[in-house]
């Protein structure tokens, strides 16, 4: 072997990085403690970027292109070389290939429930989980923050760093806007945008950049989604009454279709459809309206069913039709002569009145009378 045909050898020509894999992020050129030959090609595809490092320091950064590798193209690690005067030799140098596409599909979750204040449920527990999905933007920072002299960083030595952040910004943002744990699902894509808006710094000290944050469930513990499945069963059954009698027609629909055990079940069907009803009747009269329409009153009318005047206001008898009716407050008195029902000659009885009397002769009544017109003439 000749002397060039060894030093040829010793010498680098290509600066290249081939990578099949999807979680590499920075990858240090291997050259075997070989020197760069000067004037070699350094080729960076897209979705990289190169660095240059000396002796522990960044020098050049490269995008994506073919160069020749000069002092032109190299100023700073000329400077750091000594090439003053363009001394144009073989150089030793570190070149790290950083991966600028962008990742997707990362994962992100809390680990631990979230505790939360709901204004409807109360204290309550939230799990969260997602995707992001994030890209290299400063590959020097990059280098300086994170790879350090690592030959090879793969993706997963940053992840639980970076889940770390999100689940922490998110913790603090989901507790802060408060809203409703029925609501949230419509609050997802506000939360994400949010979310990278906040982490975005810290993802930028490392030379990193938050490109998307999506939240895709955030669910309540087991126990609790249970109870909340049942509440809303009931809302969807409605009318407790007719869905009752629906479950009581499919029952007798079953047992006409299994003789044989009619006599078995009988008794214990007799009891369902017997307190299947008596809730039925309890829903029924909860449903019913606190206050009723008052009946007409022929004479005395039954207890309870009107409630009484009010304190100190006095209440008449009417005889109305030949019968006595009431006791009528003011206010109903004053419609019944509205109506024709009242007249000054109907007579009236009250509490302390020694026997009837007519209206028009008592106190309290003879307001009514003024505001009631006379009778037509000829009448």
């Amino acid at each position: 072997m000749s002397i060039w045909q060894k030093l040829r050898g010793e010498l680098v020509d290509i600066v290249e990085w081939l990578d099949d894999s999807n979680d590499m992020l920075v990858y240090r050129f291997q050259r075997q403690a070989n020197e760069i030959k000067y004037g070699a090609k350094l080729v960076v595809r897209e979705g990289q970027a190169a660095v240059f490092v000396n002796q522990g320091k960044t020098a050049d950064v490269f995008g994506p292109g073919m160069y020749t590798l000069e002092t032109r193209n190299l100023p700073i690690l000329s400077t750091l070389l000594g090439w003053k005067y363009g001394f144009s030799s073989p150089f030793k140098a570190e070149v790290y290939f950083v991966n600028t596409t962008q990742f997707t599909n990362l994962k992100w979750g809390t680990m631990n429930p979230i505790m939360l204040r709901d204004p409807e449920f109360g204290p309550v527990r939230l799990r969260a989980y997602g995707t992001y999905a994030m890209r290299a933007s400063d590959p020097e920072a990059l280098i300086k923050q994170i790879v350090g002299t690592n030959g090879v960083f793969r993706l997963d030595g940053i992840s639980n760093q970076l889940r770390n952040f999100i689940v922490s910004r998110f913790t603090d943002i989901l507790g802060e806007s408060r809203i409703p744990i029925l609501d949230l699902a419509a609050n997802y894509d506000e939360l994400g945008e949010f979310i990278a808006s906040r982490i975005a710094p810290e993802f930028g000290s490392y030379g990193l950049n938050l490109t998307t944050v999506l939240v895709e469930n955030i669910s309540l513990p087991p126990a609790v989604e249970e109870a909340l499945d049942k509440r809303s069963s009931m809302g969807v059954i409605g009318d407790l009454k007719k869905y009752t009698q629906f479950q009581t027609a499919e029952a007798m629909r079953d047992a006409a279709q299994n003789p044989g055990g009619m006599a078995a079940g009988g008794m214990g069907m007799g009891m369902g459809f017997a307190m299947a009803n008596q809730m039925a009747g309890a829903m029924n009269q909860q449903a019913q309206p606190a206050q009723q329409a008052h009946p007409t009153n022929g004479g005395g009318g039954g207890a309870g069913a009107t409630p009484p005047p009010l304190p100190g206001q006095p209440t008449y008898h009417a005889a109305i039709d030949g019968q006595a009716a009431g006791p009528f407050d003011l206010s109903a008195l004053r419609a019944k002569a509205a109506s024709g029902q009242l007249t000054r000659d109907t007579l009236v009885w009250t509490a302390g009145m020694p026997g009837w009397g007519k209206a028009v002769q008592q106190e309290d009544l003879k307001p009514i009378f003024e505001q009631t017109p006379p009778p037509l003439p000829n009448a």
